[in-house]
């Protein structure tokens, strides 16, 4: 800790203890303190003095930074300040999104530590932040383009409420009810928003004592809703996943046992699994099935407490869905169930180590009673097993099966390992399934760790780990690369957990070893083999990999993808394996690899780069041992080539000197003291090498270089081993698995010694300075160098830089001045890594950035074409920017494959970073390297201008490669150094202007592609500063005055393209009003004066907060101005007439995304907009309709909302409790025709609430309605309106012009695919709001035309007009909105009468937008317009479809309001329900289904005074009655003379319409009406077929069609006697179609609704009668069919499979059959037939194992193969289905049957020779 004084009696939230292991960590204390005083100050002093950009929103990102660098280093205190600054910045009302995001993002940061913080230390307030949610998740105006935010802002938003729900207070939960509740109502889409709200808002994380106030007030509402509704409306979802975080919450605390059965039916219906042999899945149930994670908490929060009832049905479930986890079954479910399996054992686990090893917090513990007992993860385990083991081999890959296996291994060892155990030794057994190899290695691997743990309930799994070793080394196989990679990665991890040392003498000397405790002992004499094995097979793979065997000769030398990556496998093993094991098995294997290294010579291409890998890897672990042996052979080869003078100049040189020089290279990887010994041999041969001329030569020799200097001059941990100790310990085997200890994991570190220093200067004189004295020479002319020359000293100069990075300082200077003002601190932080830099020695850096510039000039304007040196020196330049030792894509790659690692061997159940050392120690390092990368927000200093400039040169040079390159390092350091791209952007522009007339097309490419930005990084085009948009954009439209030579160009026009899309795309709003709330102030004030540690600077002094104030002023005024010259400067582009059309559209699409609702647009504008609605082009058009309606927003004059008690209008207050529904205190909302508005006073006093959903579930405290009272002017007189509405009323009333407008609009865009725009609606529907009825007039002759006209575009045309009237004129007085319905009931009706294929989409459309969100009774002439007769039978059937269809919009929009409407409806159709038209029919199902939607059964719900589905049921059976009478019912409508009055035919026609709506209904009510539907199931029966056919006529289709829909519905409790009587009563009939359905039906019904059946005893008895019943049929399909649902229960576990049954069935099969061949007596045949079709259903029944009962039925059923038919084509059948199953793992089954029944099974499974 620090000494200062002040710091006293600091304790920090939570540090990252990786720093403290660092070599240099006594300092970082002080570092840290002071970079947080200076965060304290700055960030409070920015916002004290309202400066949001650039102060706050830089020392946010500091602050960021802080976070990555030291975690949460500050005090509690502290922590709550910053939560709270963050808190009220994020919830400014008008913050630019972009900003608002960065916040959130922090804020989620500061809050990811939940324990760090109680509710006791921190309260926020909910409602800002949902009203900021609101306002950007639903929001008004951003469909109109008057606001953009970043396309992640949802994912973010609902980030920051997660993190910040928990501190919600104690009262919010009543409050966030009383402001939702009123918004349920099932019919509408706002029940989405009021459900998805509760999941996102409501607090469950809170102390027992207040459960009363939190979950309590809504939770049986919520159940109870829930458990009613069906068919999975699209709000279900986010109840389950509010359940589920409640019951993960709140473990012990909510009661679930009564739901449990229901909680499971729906997890299984959510899978989507097909069941039965023709299911129809309700296109619905694909959409919204339950999302995976959520259902997975449920689960784990279920399990435990007494009795573990959630268990049961776990195991039932997944026993009923294993089958489909077999590698042979494949459909869309599977995805769903592999994440099902994946993530259920990961949240187990998580449970369990929640309740046993997490430190206490201030969060509620699980009651003792609720903890998952051992017995219980036992069980658990169990139920999983299978189906993991089955899911190992699926056809996607192991990994979700190996992540499940993992965790399940952490939970029960002793259980899961065994198994893979076996199926791992047999796969290394078998040859011809490398497959099965690759998915058990990779499930092994996962397991590793607790097989070898000695702590564990499974001992023995050590005993193991050798013969696995020795048993996986054939995978090391030259001919099969994922064999390869995967048995590396399974003995890397094996050996990292376990020491490789010989311990067989300890067994002796120790006492008080336990058995297998010795055999360990034994074992490991065994590893020094292993090693040696390992090594011949590497060298084996080496040898098939030489250049000459893998390539031809035209192939090029450079490794490919897969040898790269066996490669880097070899390596990292080999590594592993010497790391850990012994000094004395070390030495012989590196003996062993010497001397393969040497005594060959290899090609330095593929196998030597290999061979050189592995020397490295070798010598990193002793480097002292291995160097001693490998320098001097080296050493000694190279210098007998090189003493030879002539080598110099030679361009190929021998294959052995370049071998032993690449393996030099790569052996002086190690640590850099043990390279002092060897220093002068070194210095000499790099030296020597670097100036060798053969190209090859020299790149080893440099890469030397660089691997020495590295070496030498980097901090680095020397060694990886798993523990710390020396490997001669007492008795290594207690090590193994042992986890590292963070406390005392002593790190051993190479840090930089003064010799070191020395020799690294040293070689830099030696080789750097008279490198860039040459090129000095040569840029000056003195002695020019040649092309291969010059990239040789680049080649050196580049390598020495890459070496020594790291010691050399980094470039510095005076920095550029006046970019921003600002009145706070914006200087650079600089971290200590490590090293003291020296400035006594040559600062080499500056040295190479001098010659590197006049290099590069001097390329430039002598030899362009010298790309391969142009390539060197961006790199350069980049490094001496941005490179201190180390690259960001290494760090990035490193971190990646640190994350993997640590996934596949941590022990999630114990947590703390139980990891294993040499994961630590990597953690530790890549901590020092991250302290390297965070350079953002450097200070932009004169060299660093300098060399921008120059790579903007090289950016728009000549050649495309150079160019592309030198733009990504520029996008890189634009993005590093603060405000840099201010600088740039004018240069960049200026290479745009036309008037650079000297400019080439390159420079044009070039400079737009620097604008466009590499892919990922911030685009400059669209930096969000309006002084940088202010120059870009326009510069962008006036490239289109350039001279035309460079347009035409393919490549520079799709460029073009691209940086608009890029513009347009990725714009989001940049503010121009920035405020700062009074709470802002009054937290920074706090923060200013906070101590531990004190801020770094005083508070601001009030002449500064004055002068704060004064810029916040000045600076949105400011804004305001330059949004305004950038609006007009691009209409300024605009006017000129020479500019492209490509570039018009441009700059209208530019000023589209300009619209903003916090300022106006400026009125020239606002005239382009509406002059352009007639413009030619079509695409400009199409802008301006947006724009047009996007400013009529602008414009709309607020209208004064009253706030009024329903109670007051009704007289009636609402009954306590929650009631729903039609009720007296609503009625006043619902269409009355006898209390229509049809007069001034009546329309003036009645209350009109146009939201459909207020009222039908709760009352809102205020309701909010236009106030009545407030006498609407009749439009705006002239005088009164503002300059941009006079503008577009001077045009709307100008009659040519609305002429063309009309003109345009109907034209036809694209043939067929047009439908009702919604744009153009919303451009009529703002004139006529904003403007009356004054354009009226004008309109409306066109109308008529139009109307008259019946082609589609001007139908559409005048849908689109309609629609806007009826909604704009929504506050007109009544008088204009008498007078508008007497006009429009003509029209309508007149389109109504000629309405075709083509146009009535669009009407329904235009209607039920106009119905939409209003009042119906304000709407009367419509509706009563559309219920004259709809089916008038004029203009034949599809005009009548028609119609109905567009009533059924209108209605729709009104859900509960129009009642009466609806019983109208039903009275008109009910007579014509016996339509002959199949459309019309069709239709009037869908209407019917809406007639009814309002009749629901959900909790607390009147009874509605809509229809009701019970009373038009009974009317209708009454109706059929001709028919119930009747066996099979055929369709006999087709004779010609049939009186069609008769009873029986109209019946027929009547039940087809009926079908019509069964099917119609079926996905989507909300709650199925069981009994009514009962009532039609035997007709159903009677007409559905049994098998599928084209060829049926539509009603037989239809009944299928129905029985499938409803024996998928869900089935409470009460209803399930009812059904199963139905369908008794079924299995008597006469036909056996019928009795054949009724099993189809049992099959899909019992899996639909497995747990609630399983809760009821009696009825699965009885379900299990009715299907033996059938077993016994006379009708052979019909038996069929029973054995195969017969044989579906049993695999669902249904019904157990015990020994009655056995016998029954077993005494069934062996009826005897009487002796006379002649007539077979008929019903035993039958009973021997049942019998045996029986015992195959219990064969089937297990498809992929032997169950202890499987042989001996086995046996019985064979003794039948020479029954008569058809049974012996029963068991022919049942015998191949067994052997196709069980094929696959045949191995394994045949244990479990005797040597006789083998004997007897392979005679019937191999089918006789053909010949014998």
């Amino acid at each position: 800790m620090t000494e200062d004084g002040d710091m006293a009696g600091f304790k920090p939230q939570k540090e990252i203890v990786y720093n403290g292991l660092l070599p240099y960590s006594d300092r970082l204390d002080q570092e840290a303190t002071e970079l947080l005083a200076e965060i304290k100050a700055n960030l409070s002093r920015a916002v004290l003095l309202r400066e949001l950009w650039p102060g706050v929103a830089f020392w946010s990102r500091k602050l960021f930074s802080f976070l990555k660098l030291y975690g949460r280093r500050f005090s509690k205190e502290d922590h709550i300040l910053f939560v709270k600054l963050l808190y009220e910045l994020v919830t400014l009302p008008n913050l630019e999104p972009h900003m608002m995001q960065n916040y959130a993002q922090l804020l989620i940061h500061l809050l990811k530590k939940k324990e760090l913080l109680s509710r006791d230390d921190l309260q926020l307030p909910w409602r800002p932040l949902y009203d900021l949610y609101d306002r950007v998740i639903y929001s008004k105006t951003e469909h109109l383009g008057l606001i953009c935010f970043p396309s992640s802002v949802d994912h973010i938003l609902k980030a920051l409420i997660k993190s910040t729900r928990l501190y919600f207070p104690e009262s919010s939960t009543k409050e966030m009810l009383d402001e939702w509740r009123p918004l349920l109502c099932v019919f509408d889409v706002v029940m989405q928003k009021a459900i998805s709200n509760m999941e996102l808002f409501l607090p469950t994380i809170m102390p027992p004592e207040e459960h009363s106030q939190g979950f309590k007030l809504w939770f049986d509402e919520l159940i109870n809703l829930w458990m009613a509704v069906q068919n999975q409306p699209s709000w279900e979802g986010h109840l389950v996943n509010l359940f589920a975080r409640l019951a993960n919450d709140n473990i012990g605390y909510v009661d679930w046992t009564p739901y449990i059965p229901m909680i499971f039916t729906r997890i299984l219906r959510s899978l989507n699994l097909p069941v039965g042999v023709n299911q129809m899945l309700a296109p619905r149930y694909l959409t919204n099935s339950y999302d995976i994670g959520h259902l997975v908490l449920w689960i784990t929060a279920l399990l435990g407490g007494p009795g573990n009832p959630a268990q049961k049905q776990l195991t039932c479930l997944f026993n009923s869905i294993a089958s489909f986890y077999h590698p042979s079954n494949h459909g869309r479910w599977q995805s769903r169930l592999m994440r099902l399996l994946q993530r259920l054992p990961a949240s187990v686990v998580r449970r369990v180590h929640r309740e046993r090893y997490t430190d206490p917090s201030w969060i509620t513990v699980v009651p003792e009673g609720q903890r998952l007992t051992d017995a219980d993860l036992q069980e658990f385990t169990q139920s999983l097993i299978g189906a993991a083991l089955l899911a190992m081999f699926s056809k996607n890959g192991s990994t979700d099966a190996a992540y499940a296996l993992q965790n399940l291994a952490l939970l029960t060892p002793e259980i899961a390992i065994p198994h893979v155990l076996e199926k791992t030794y047999a796969a290394m057994e078998t040859l011809t399934e490398p497959h099965t190899l690759t998915a058990t290695l990779s499930c092994m691997i996962g397991m590793a760790r607790s097989l070898v743990s000695p702590n564990n309930h499974y001992p023995e799994g050590r005993t193991h780990v050798l013969p696995l070793l020795m048993g996986c080394l054939p995978g090391v196989d030259p001919n099969d690369f994922s064999k390869c990679m995967i048995t590396f990665q399974f003995i890397a991890t094996f050996t990292t957990l376990v020491p490789l040392v010989d311990c067989s003498s300890a067994a002796s000397q120790h006492c008080g070893l336990t058995e297998i405790e010795k055999d360990l002992c034994f074992a490991s004499a065994e590893f020094e083999d292993f090693i040696l094995q390992f090594l011949d097979r590497c060298f084996a793979l080496i040898d098939s990999s030489t250049l000459e065997q893998t390539r031809d000769e035209t192939e090029t030398d450079t490794q490919t993808h897969l040898e790269s990556l066996v490669e880097l496998g070899l390596s990292a093993t080999v590594s592993t394996i010497l790391t850990q094991s012994s000094k004395d098995i070390y030495k012989v294997a590196l003996q062993k690899v010497y001397n393969f290294a040497t005594s060959n010579i290899f090609e330095t291409c593929v196998s030597g780069r290999m061979v050189a890998d592995m020397c490295r890897a070798t010598a990193k672990c002793h480097p002292a041992e291995s160097l001693r042996l490998f320098v001097p052979h080296c050493c000694s080869v190279i210098f007998h080539f090189t003493d030879n003078e002539e080598l110099q100049n030679e361009d190929e040189l021998d294959k052995e000197l370049l071998w032993n020089l690449q393996l030099l290279s790569e052996v002086t990887r190690v640590d850099g003291e043990q390279l002092l010994k060897y220093q002068g041999d070194l210095e000499r041969i790099v030296c020597v090498c670097v100036r060798l001329r053969c190209k090859q030569a020299y790149t080893l020799a440099c890469s030397m270089l660089e691997h020495t200097l590295c070496s030498l001059s980097l901090i680095y941990p020397t060694e990886h081993c798993s523990t710390t100790g020396v490997w001669d310990s007492d008795l290594p085997i207690l090590d193994w698995g042992k986890a590292g200890d963070l406390a005392s994991l002593g790190v051993r570190w190479h840090v930089p010694s003064a010799e070191e220093e020395n020799f690294v200067f040293q070689l830099l004189s030696r080789l750097l300075r008279p490198e860039l004295e040459r090129i000095k020479d040569h840029v000056s002319g003195n002695q020019p160098m040649s092309r291969e020359e010059l990239l040789q000293s680049l080649a050196i100069v580049h390598h020495c830089l890459l070496g020594a990075g790291s010691m050399l300082p980094p470039l510095d200077g005076p920095h550029v001045s006046d970019l921003v003002p600002s009145m706070v601190n914006l200087g650079e932080n600089r971290l200590h890594i490590g090293v003291d830099y020296n400035f006594s020695r040559e600062n080499y850096r500056q040295t190479i950035c001098q010659t590197m510039r006049l290099l590069l000039h001097h390329i430039l304007e002598h030899s362009e074409d010298d790309t391969k040196s142009l390539f060197v020196i961006i790199k350069i330049i980049s490094d001496l920017m941005l490179f201190l030792g180390i690259h960001k894509k290494d760090f990035d790659s490193r971190w990646k494959s640190f994350i993997l690692v640590k996934k596949s061997m941590e022990n999630r159940l114990h947590g703390k970073k139980q990891h294993i050392r040499s994961l630590l120690i990597d953690r530790v390092l890549l901590q020092h390297e991250m302290r390297k990368l965070v350079v953002e927000g450097l200070e932009y200093k004169v060299v660093h201008q300098d060399l921008l400039g120059d790579l903007l040169l090289l950016s728009t040079s000549t050649y495309s490669q150079v160019r592309s390159r030198a733009q990504s390092v520029l996008t890189t350091a634009l993005g590093t150094y603060r405000f840099s791209y201010r600088d740039l952007i004018p240069r960049i522009v200026q290479l745009l202007s036309p008037q650079h007339t000297n400019g080439t097309q390159q420079q044009f490419k070039g400079a737009l592609y620097c604008l466009l930005g590499v892919h990922s990084g911030v685009s400059l085009a669209s930096a969000r500063d309006w002084d940088c948009v202010g120059e870009v954009w326009p510069a962008l439209v006036r490239c289109g005055l350039s001279p035309p030579l460079t347009l035409e160009k393919p490549s520079i026009s799709r460029l073009l393209d691209n940086v608009t899309e890029r513009i347009t795309r990725h714009y989001d709003t940049i503010g121009i009003y920035f405020t700062v709330s009074d709470e802002c102030l009054l937290i920074a004030n706090l923060i200013a004066q906070s101590v531990n540690p004190m801020p770094s600077l005083e508070a601001p002094s009030a002449e500064e907060l004055e002068e704060g104030r004064q810029r916040q002023r000045i600076r949105n005024v400011v804004a305001a101005r330059k949004y305004e010259k950038l609006v007009n400067s691009l209409l300024d582009c605009l006017e000129d007439r020479d500019l492209p059309w490509k570039f018009e559209h441009m700059a209208t699409e530019l000023l589209c995304v300009l619209l903003r609702e916090d300022h106006p647009l400026p009125t020239d504008a606002v005239l382009y907009f509406t002059q352009s609605l007639i413009h030619d082009s079509i695409s400009i058009r199409k802008l301006a309709i947006s724009a047009t309606a996007g400013m009529l927003k602008q414009l709309k004059r607020p209208r004064k909302k009253v706030a009024v008690k329903a109670s007051d209008i009704s007289g009636i207050e609402d009954p306590g409790g929650v009631c729903v529904g039609d009720r007296e205190a609503n009625q006043w909302l619902q269409y009355d025709s006898n209390n229509l508005p049809l007069t001034q006073e009546e329309w003036d006093s009645q209350h009109h609430v146009e939201k459909p959903h207020w009222g039908y579930y709760s009352w809102p405290r205020e309701l909010m309605i236009y106030a009545a009272s407030e006498k609407p002017k009749d439009g705006l007189s002239y005088e009164e309106m503002t300059e941009g509405e006079k503008i577009i009323f001077e045009y709307f009333s100008d009659p040519e012009f609305i002429e063309q407008l009309i003109g345009f609009l109907s034209l036809e865009d694209r043939k067929g695919k047009d439908h009702f725009n919604p744009r153009r609606f919303c451009l009529f529907k703002g004139l006529f709001r904003n403007y009356g009825d004054v354009f009226l007039p004008l309109l409306w002759p066109h109308l008529e035309q139009l109307v008259s006209d019946p082609h589609e575009s001007s139908q559409r045309c005048v849908c689109e007009i309609t629609a806007g009237l009826i909604r704009g004129s929504k506050l007109w007085s009544f008088s204009k909105v008498d007078r508008l319905w007497q006009l429009l009931c003509p029209l309508i009706r007149t389109a109504l009468t000629s309405v075709t294929v083509e146009t009535y989409t669009d009407w329904g459309t235009c209607i039920a937008t106009a119905c939409e969100g209003r009042d119906p009774r304000k709407l009367h002439w419509l509706f009563e317009l559309l219920m004259e007769c709809p089916l008038s039978g004029e203009g034949g059937s599809f005009r009548d479809a028609s119609l109905l269809y567009m009533l059924q919009g209108g209605l729709a929009q009104q859900q509960w309001r129009v009642s009466e409407l609806l019983h109208r409806l039903l009275a008109y159709l009910e007579p014509k329900l016996t339509q002959v038209y199949k459309d019309v029919r069709e239709r009037i199902g869908s209407v019917l289904t809406y007639i009814f939607m309002i009749d629901v059964a959900l909790p607390h719900t009147h009874a509605t005074s809509s229809p009701h589905v019970a009373q038009f049921v009974a009317r209708v059976v009454e109706r059929l009655k001709p028919l119930t009478s009747e066996s099979e019912i055929h369709n006999h409508i087709h004779e010609e003379n049939a009186q069609e009055t008769d009873e029986r035919t109209q019946a027929v026609k009547l039940l087809k319409t009926v079908l019509k709506w069964l099917m119609a209904s079926a996905g989507r009510t909300f709650t199925t009406p069981v009994q009514q539907q009962l009532q039609l199931l035997p007709l159903l029966f009677k007409i559905a077929p049994v098998e599928i056919d084209e060829s049926y006529d539509e009603m037989k289709q239809d009944a299928r069609t129905c029985l499938s829909l409803m024996s998928q519905g869900l089935l409470y409790p009460e209803h399930i006697p009812v059904v199963l009587a139905a369908l008794a009563e079924m299995v008597g009939s006469r036909s056996w179609h019928a009795r054949f359905s009724v099993l189809t039906y049992v099959q899909i019904m019992v899996f639909y609704n497995l747990f609630t059946l399983l809760s009821m005893a009696d009825e699965v008895l009885q379900i299990q009668k009715l299907v033996m019943q059938l077993l016994l049929d006379e009708q052979l399909e019909v038996r069929d069919m029973a054995a195969t649902t017969l044989s579906g229960l049993l695999q669902c576990h249904f019904f157990p499979l015990d020994l009655s049954l056995q016998t029954r069935l077993q005494t069934l099969s062996q009826t005897r059959l009487p002796k006379a061949r002649g007539e077979l007596a008929s019903t035993d045949l039958v009973r021997r037939h049942a019998g045996v079709l029986g015992l195959s259903a219990c064969i089937l029944s297990s498809p992929y194992d032997v169950p202890e009962w499987m042989p001996q039925i086995l046996m019985d059923i064979s003794d039948h193969l020479n029954d008569p038919q058809p049974i012996e084509m029963t068991v022919k059948k049942t015998l191949s289905e067994f052997r196709r199953t069980h094929h696959d793992n045949w191995q394994e089954h045949r244990q479990c049957f005797t040597d006789d029944q083998l004997l007897v099974l392979t005679d019937l499974l191999v089918s006789p020779c053909y010949y014998a």
